[in-house]
């Protein structure tokens, strides 16, 4: 500890360069001296880091470039170090109390483009820049969320609502909304030395007539695609049942021009042949000469 190390400079100093009063401890002084030198260079000289986070370097007042990692460091006893989460941080603005940072309703009210206000729910993951983090000391402080992280969010999300309707904020355009103000959020981070890992858009509140009359739209067009389909599907049914009766109209229509007299006769003769060289006791009426029938038993 600096303190210790000042602490025992000053006790050598009184027993080396006291009065009389101090002669008869001098021995106590120099050893107390020597003991809190000992402990306060040792405390001051090495520091050890956390992991997950770095440590800033400040020299009587003056911020150093040379970042400390996790880890024990061999320091300058006279700097005083401080040490910055590297971690991904979580700052929420949300309308339920105690949820976010901010107590009570913290949610970002913004006017869409048809003049409709609309509140968002929203949670920023980021993280500070470990080789920047010496810059944002030295220009934003320690105290980088409210200075940085929450005004530049909740700007650039009302900069950009202004170009959506609330149904486009609501349900069609929700996604393109929130990949719009990641992009222009990432870009004012990474400039300042954090880093944006995710924006989550996690809630969007419409006044209660607003949102009925929106999810009444939104059932409109969904039944609408829904007849589309059953008719398309009517459609190709139907086709198909075009096809089927057109082929089986092309068959009889081949059969007929195929199947003659003569050969109808023939294929008659051949299933007569089969019946009678079968075993089974039978009767067979078969066409004579002239279309006239005779019979054949077996009996």
């Amino acid at each position: 500890m600096f303190f210790a190390l000042l602490l025992g400079i000053t006790l050598l100093l009184a027993a080396f360069f006291g009065g009389e009063a101090v002669r008869r401890l001098r021995r106590i002084l120099i050893l107390a001296g020597l003991a809190l030198v000992v402990l306060g260079s040792s405390t001051s000289t090495f520091k050890q880091i956390d992991a997950g986070h770095i440590g800033v370097q400040k020299l009587f007042g003056k911020v150093e470039d040379n970042v400390l990692y996790e880890g024990l460091n061999t320091v300058n006893p006279l700097v005083s170090v401080i040490e910055i989460s590297t971690q991904t941080q979580n700052y929420t603005m949300s309308s339920v109390s105690d949820e976010g940072k901010k107590t009570g309703d913290d949610a970002i009210r913004v006017l869409a483009a048809d003049g409709l206000e609309v509140s968002l729910d929203l949670t920023v993951l980021y993280r500070v820049n470990p080789t920047q983090s010496p810059r944002i000391i030295r220009e934003i402080g320690e105290n980088f969320e409210d200075k940085v992280v929450r005004p530049i969010t909740r700007t650039r999300i009302r900069e950009s609502a202004v170009k959506y309707s609330a149904v486009d904020l609501y349900s069609l355009q929700r996604e393109n909304f929130q990949n719009s103000i990641k992009a222009s959020i990432e870009q004012d981070f990474r400039e300042r030395g954090f880093v944006l890992e995710q924006l989550l858009v996690r809630n969007i509140s419409l006044p209660q007539s607003v949102k009925e009359s929106i999810e009444r739209k939104i059932t409109a067009i969904q039944d609408a695609q829904r007849m589309e389909y059953v008719l398309a599907k009517g459609r190709q049914e139907a086709e198909l049942k075009r096809v089927e009766a057109k082929g089986i109209a092309d068959g009889q229509a081949i059969m007929s021009a195929v199947l003659s007299d003569k050969v109808l006769q023939y294929e008659m003769i051949k299933a007569q042949k089969e019946i009678a060289n079968s075993p089974n006791a039978k009767v067979i009426i078969m066409g004579g000469k002239g279309g006239a029938p005779f019979i054949i038993s077996d009996k």
